[in-house]
């Protein structure tokens, strides 16, 4: 038996990014990391896959939407390079579709479904965690447990002005995990846990 538990992270990125200024812009708590969040993965894996002495991330993708050039002005470019040095230094891979005329993402859920699908085929992972709230992946989920490939679901559910953020029943009950980052945040014994969640701005001082 293989003792070492490969994990394929699959990003919906505009739903983490949503949940990245949520937390930023509005809670205060800092800006959520990739590094932390992927340890976050690893523990929470190794609690359900006990029968595997080792728990690792392998294999993680970042799927979103992508304007041309033409249509992205000064502060969108700024926005989106930090995010790809992010990724970077995370070892995810960036996997980006151009935007549809109407301004809307189009493809998205079908390039993360893809992707899934070749890490299963190819016999590279054991887990697939889909860090989404998309229904629209219930059936990725139950075909890839056909394969024998254990499925988790990592989501956000808040209340904001902006936007609120909800995960599908039907996605919950067809993975085999489920994860609610926000119940971290509401149940004290994890308060720690919660913080290190986050990268928090360095603010340096006004000289006087």
């Amino acid at each position: 038996m293989n003792n070492f538990c490969r994990i394929g992270v699959f990003y919906d990125g505009s739903y983490f990014s949503y949940a990245q200024t949520y937390f930023y812009a509005e809670k205060k708590v800092g800006w959520l990391s990739f590094t932390p969040f992927h340890r976050l993965i690893e523990q929470f894996i190794s609690s359900k896959e006990q029968r595997y002495a080792m728990h690792r991330i392998v294999y993680a993708s970042w799927h979103q939407g992508l304007f041309p050039a033409s249509q992205t002005n000064e502060k969108q470019f700024f926005v989106e390079r930090n995010r790809h040095l992010d990724l970077m230094h995370a070892g995810i891979e960036p996997k980006y579709v151009p935007m549809a005329p109407s301004g809307h993402e189009k493809g998205v859920d079908v390039s993360l479904a893809v992707d899934v699908m070749e890490r299963v085929m190819e016999g590279k992972i054991d887990v697939a965690v889909l860090v989404t709230g998309d229904g629209d992946l219930t059936p990725l989920a139950r075909t890839v447990m056909k394969h024998g490939v254990r499925v988790g679901v990592f989501y956000f559910e808040y209340d904001s002005p902006q936007r609120n953020s909800r995960v599908n029943g039907r996605l919950i009950t067809a993975c085999n995990y489920a994860f609610n980052v926000n119940d971290l945040e509401r149940d004290p014994r994890y308060a720690t846990v919660f913080k290190t969640l986050f990268r928090v701005p360095q603010v340096t001082a006004a000289k006087e």
